[in-house]
């Protein structure tokens, strides 16, 4: 399975921009609340937002398991984990 096809994204608005809700199938179904305001918006394309948490969570997929996956974040946490995310994620549109 592919892990575009194992994330599932629901997005709300927040005060500052958005939360989604972010499901992985995996051997272990783990679940996600990531915020993302609109500055990381921006940042990070400017896009709809759930596209871009779910390019995000492939990301992530490629480097580590979903069950090593912080439960909860702000978009731009990620970075500090993995500093290539920025260009990365502007390449993956």
């Amino acid at each position: 399975m592919r892990s575009a096809d194992r994330i599932g994204v629901t997005v709300r608005e927040s005060a500052d921009g958005h939360v989604a809700e972010v499901t992985v199938q995996g051997p272990q179904v783990t679940t996600h609340r990531v915020r993302v305001s609109r500055a990381e918006n921006e940042r990070y394309g400017g896009e709809d937002v759930a596209a871009l948490v779910k390019r995000s969570f492939e990301f992530l997929l490629a480097r580590e398991p979903n069950t090593s996956i912080l439960r909860e974040f702000d978009l731009s946490t990620i970075e500090r984990y993995f500093p290539d995310y920025s260009s990365q994620i502007r390449l993956a549109r």
